[in-house]
């Protein structure tokens, strides 16, 4: 039988440092991955069920749970392993920003606007509500 436990405040064993549980639940990374892009390998994750390849720097993740809204928060670093000028994005126009999936690309611009896509190593953490 599964057990719950109801508290509005969680304090350290001094009693001295305290933290809400509005922060702990809404304020808590939800979901997060450290993939090996370049294998299309997870190397360690979180509320993360699987990494899509889509092609070069064309990449998506599939959640374990889905977020309440699209209205999550993505958030990531990378290592561009030397490559100049990398940039990282969610993609609106190519991909899609859903409950349970979001679809993102990486890229680094060669001149003006124009890009090339390519693997790199990310490290991507998603905040917000879980459905």
């Amino acid at each position: 039988m599964a057990s719950e436990l109801r508290v509005n405040t969680l304090k350290d064993a001094s009693g001295n440092n305290s933290v809400g549980m509005a922060y702990v639940a809404e304020g808590s990374t939800k979901a997060w991955i450290n993939p090996n892009t370049a294998k299309t390998a997870i190397n360690d994750s979180l509320n993360i069920s699987s990494l899509d390849d889509d092609g070069t720097g064309d990449f998506g993740l599939n959640y374990a749970t889905s977020f309440n809204t699209v209205y999550y928060v993505f958030s990531c670093g990378m290592d561009d392993a030397g490559t100049s000028a990398a940039v990282w994005q969610v993609d609106g126009t190519n991909g899609t920003y859903a409950t349970g999936s979001t679809d993102f690309e990486s890229y680094y611009v060669t001149s003006g606007n124009d890009r090339t896509n390519y693997d790199i190593y990310c490290f991507v953490q998603l905040l917000g509500d879980l459905a």
